[in-house]
């Protein structure tokens, strides 16, 4: 399942919510998507963040990735 597939399911049970309700078995698939989505969103920043560079007022280069390590 895609990311796009999935934001779209999230969407679906949401609205369904707020229509009739979820069962138990939608609750937690509502809950896992929304997991997987937010672990996916914190990889994305995570992997823009070590891209940064900055210059400092000296002159020189700090590359913030280097510096704290590359989370994963």
């Amino acid at each position: 399942m895609t990311m796009e597939e999935r934001i779209a399911r999230v969407n679906e049970l949401y609205h369904k919510s707020q229509s009739e309700g979820l069962t138990e078995e939608e609750k937690k698939e509502q809950q896992l998507l929304r997991q997987e989505y937010v672990t996916a969103i914190r990889e994305s920043l995570r992997g823009n963040l070590n891209q940064i560079s900055i210059q400092e007022p000296d002159g020189s280069i700090t590359d913030l990735g280097e510096k704290y390590g590359k989370k994963r």
